[in-house]
């Protein structure tokens, strides 16, 4: 049976390398027990469409398992080809420089930070000045006036600044809420990063089991023709070849549709397919969630953004107070009697007198403005902190699971691997037992990539301010210039 031994120790180093980049390309090596020359035994005439226990012939049993499955083509598939053809990588940085120069949101929220800033430009400019001519007692000869007036409203209450308090306070919102943006962004360019590497590595990984699993497939066929095996190993080894055929048009399509998402958030749909290259994050060890929590809520943009419509209300209650102060309105004229042929001076001055209109409604409507920014601001602080609980919890369980991984399940694994083919070499346990050995190293490694996969996404989110959503619609709270129009319309 030394002839029989499966060369698995590249697939064993392989799966360990979980930073390899690359889309390995593949070979069989023939294994030498193709040199045994199959024996010829007579048996009873039972249909060899039911086991009988006994060979019919050893070539024509090993035709009959071989016609059960489809065949398995041990080639690259066309993508694994693709990849491997296509110059150059793409790194994380790449995709967040792409990402902060094309995604559209950043750009809508830009421009809403600058209408804010136009609208509060234009709430705090004064009035003009009206200017004119007037004429009376036409009909009556040698009696007419004619003068040229110039006329001004003047703002009182400190209308025009606390209009500009409220506009600057909506201008920072929307300036911040951009800033938000850019971390959403990022943090959503990393994590899909993370989890196209890991689709990448998973592809790798098949294509590294893929020899393993022919050259089980090629030796259940030689055991069969040498008088040591049995259909059922032949079967059971091109099962698990159709599984890994299986498992390897899956993370095609995953590859293929995370790619797909990741450029699409980076504002880049069209972008051809290529590898990508990154080392995969380690983890910090311990972390003190208190002390994280604290910081996030002190340092994200988000908090920030419900601190500031705060303001913004308060800046609009003082304006709301301030509204019912009637404006002063003067017109001084100057002209010609022609009645007395001299010359004259009129001086006009007037203001509403608030006694209906006080603005009680708008002050009221402040009021709660102020109360639902606050309520919003806790609402904010809340859900920061849920995130981060949920965060915390994927990143704990996925940081002690890598270690477990690398220090316990994958050696554990890849003993017992050696030990079953060294075990079925002696003819000490059956076929199948190599096989599930083998299913059991593969699973473990691909286990092991994808919980490293949440680790490194889990750290993006927590460097991200537990923020996401990188392509949600944006809130355009710009505001307009209706002050302006209060300030100067007072009724």
């Amino acid at each position: 049976r030394a002839h029989h031994r499966l060369h698995t120790t590249d697939f064993k180093t392989t799966a360990r390398q979980t930073t390899s980049d690359s889309i390995p390309r593949r070979s069989v090596t023939t294994s030498p027990a193709s040199k045994i020359q199959p024996a010829v035994y007579q048996v009873s005439s039972s249909s060899s469409e039911e086991w009988p226990g006994q060979f019919v012939s050893n070539e024509s049993v090993a035709e009959f398992a071989e016609s059960q499955l489809p065949e398995t083509e041990d080639s690259p598939s066309p993508f694994v080809e693709l990849l491997q053809s296509v110059p150059g990588t793409m790194t994380l940085m790449d995709f967040e420089e792409l990402a902060l120069s094309n995604n559209p949101t950043l750009r809508e929220l830009a421009a809403t930070a600058s209408k804010a800033a136009g609208f509060r430009t234009q709430v705090g400019l004064k009035s003009n000045p009206v200017i004119g001519y007037q004429a009376m007692q036409l009909a009556d000869q040698n009696t007419d006036q004619h003068t040229a007036f110039i006329e001004r409203e003047f703002v009182t209450g400190g209308k025009l600044p606390l209009n500009r308090r409220v506009l600057n306070e909506a201008w920072r919102v929307q300036t911040l809420e951009l800033e938000t943006q850019r971390l959403r962004v990022l943090t959503d360019i990393q994590v899909k990063f993370y989890e196209l590497l890991e689709a990448q590595h998973r592809l790798a990984l098949i294509a590294d089991f893929k020899p393993v699993v022919e050259q089980g497939v090629e030796l259940a066929r030689q055991q069969i023709q040498a008088l040591e095996g049995s259909k059922i190993d032949l079967l059971q080894a091109q099962i698990q070849r159709s599984e890994i055929a299986v498992s390897e048009r899956q993370a095609e399509a995953t590859l293929q549709a995370t790619w797909r998402e990741l450029t699409a958030l980076a504002g880049v749909p069209d972008l051809p397919i290529m590898p990508i290259h990154a080392d995969w994050p380690t983890s910090n060890g311990s972390i003190d969630w208190d002390v994280v929590q604290l910081s996030i809520l002190a340092a994200t943009p988000e908090n920030q953004v419900a601190q500031a419509r705060i303001d913004r209300a308060v800046a609009n209650l003082h304006r709301q107070n301030v509204q019912a102060i009637p404006n002063v309105t003067v017109q001084l004229a100057a002209g010609i009697d022609n009645s007395t042929d001299s010359g004259m001076f009129n001086l006009q001055v007037g203001a509403p007198f608030p006694i209906h209109n006080q603005n009680q409604g708008n002050i009221a409507a402040a009021r709660a403005e102020y109360c639902r920014a606050v309520a919003n601001a806790q609402r904010v602080e809340y859900d920061i902190q849920a995130r981060l609980a949920n965060v915390g919890k994927d990143f704990a369980g996925a940081s002690g699971t890598v270690e477990l991984y690398e220090q316990e399940i994958l050696p554990s694994a890849q003993e017992a691997l050696s030990l079953a083919e060294l075990a079925y070499q002696a003819g000490e346990t059956s076929f199948l037992q190599v096989l599930i050995a083998r299913r059991t190293f593969f699973d473990a490694s691909l286990q092991h990539l994808s919980v490293k996969a949440l680790l490194a996404q889990s750290q993006a989110k927590i460097d991200g301010f537990v923020l996401s959503g990188a392509l949600d619609p944006v809130v355009d709270e710009s505001g307009d210039d209706a002050l302006r129009g209060l300030t100067f319309g007072q009724q």
